[in-house]
């Protein structure tokens, strides 16, 4: 999932003239990918099981990886799409069969369950960037999509030789109890906020490189290893998370936590220097950290037949924003320049501020 963004560099898509429709199309393949492999998702697991659903998720990424790595620039922008919705599928395919895998440790410890796949997540990410990073000027773009391949082909292997309990079916709330919900003015409002926040974390993820390239003027390699910067924060941050959560109050904490995004957001909008952009993903990355477990946590106290790992209800508008938030940047920086690829995602932190507060103001007044 994080390939893309590092991998625009390599491509070219830093230079002259800009092509940041193009950049759009692939954020908007992608989601589109994972979105509608949701139904394929659910009747593989029914029909098939979870291994088979794992090890095809694995074999499908590894061959949209393959293909990608075939048709780099100047081959027509319209092939990567089709590697990138293949590849979007294979993410939709695997987040459900993984999260269906950990469903019993979900269960017992909702918050630390997913600090913990928060950190392993942004190990990959933080390992795809910095091998992108390192290899920028070394190995061509087809060397490094090839290996990139290797590694859910490694996995398909693993999964093909594991044995798993067979783990009871998360509870789904209904059509009618989710439009029910969607009545509560905090079901909405924990809807928004995850939206606008799973929106900043990748509008940042997808556009950081080429906006610190075009924008502050670093060279690829370095944009590259800011990104890594942001990953490595925003792992640290969740292992940080981890070990403060039950000394300090989940309120202060999450508050704390915008407030540091909103400021590394301000930093690298205004700056003009690789320490400013340093930094700014410091704070970026470290306030993002918490933000999502603490806020899955209380949708789970809220609403307890909510699974983060499905399109349903709440999570579902969540996992949109984050899909479409990189896809809409592209179309907005090419009417409007480079400089609103930070711009949008500080208005996103600041709509998660007022959220936050707009949900504590609603449960000072219901009680819940």
């Amino acid at each position: 999932m994080a390939l893309l963004g590092a991998i625009l560099p390599a491509w070219g898509y830093h230079r002259d003239p800009p092509d940041f429709v193009a950049v759009g199309n692939y954020f908007l393949s992608l989601a589109i990918g994972l979105m509608a492999s949701t139904a394929l998702a659910r009747r593989l697991l029914t029909r098939r099981g979870l291994p088979f659903s794992l090890v095809f998720a694995c074999t499908l990424a590894c061959g949209a990886l393959t293909y990608l790595a075939l048709v780099p620039p100047p081959a027509p922008a319209w092939w990567r799409v089709f590697g990138l919705l293949g590849l979007g599928g294979a993410a939709g395919l695997l987040n459900l069969a993984l999260f269906h895998a950990i469903s019993a440790v979900y269960q017992r410890d909702a918050a630390g369950t997913v600090n913990q796949g928060g950190i392993w997540y942004g190990l990959g990410c933080l390992a795809a960037t910095l091998l992108v990073a390192g290899t920028f000027s070394v190995y061509t773009v087809t060397s490094i999509g090839v290996f990139m391949a290797t590694v859910p082909g490694i996995f398909a292997v693993l999964y093909a030789r594991t044995a798993y309990p067979r783990a009871a079916a998360a509870a789904h709330p209904t059509l009618r109890q989710a439009f029910e919900d969607f009545r509560s003015p905090g079901a909405v409002m924990f809807a928004l906020l995850l939206f606008f926040q799973f929106g900043n974390e990748w509008s940042i993820a997808g556009w950081l490189p080429l906006f610190l390239i075009r924008r502050v003027g670093l060279s690829p390699s370095t944009a590259l290893l800011v990104l890594g910067l942001y990953w490595l924060f925003l792992m640290l941050g969740r292992l940080i998370a981890v070990a403060i959560l039950p000394r300090v109050r989940h309120g202060r904490l999450l508050m704390g936590s915008v407030l540091a995004a909103l400021f590394g957001c301000l930093v690298l909008f205004f700056t003009n220097n690789g320490f400013g952009a340093a930094m700014s993903v410091l704070f970026i990355g470290a306030g993002y950290a918490s933000i999502y477990p603490l806020v899955a946590e209380a949708i789970g106290r809220r609403f307890p037949y909510y699974h983060p790992g499905f399109f349903n209800g709440i999570f579902s508008l969540a996992m949109v924003g984050g899909l479409l938030a990189p896809a809409t940047l592209g179309y907005a920086a090419s009417a409007f320049g480079v400089g609103v690829l930070i711009g949008i995602p500080l208005l996103g932190t600041c709509m998660v501020v007022a959220l936050l507060l707009l949900i504590w103001l609603e449960s000072k007044v219901t009680g819940r």
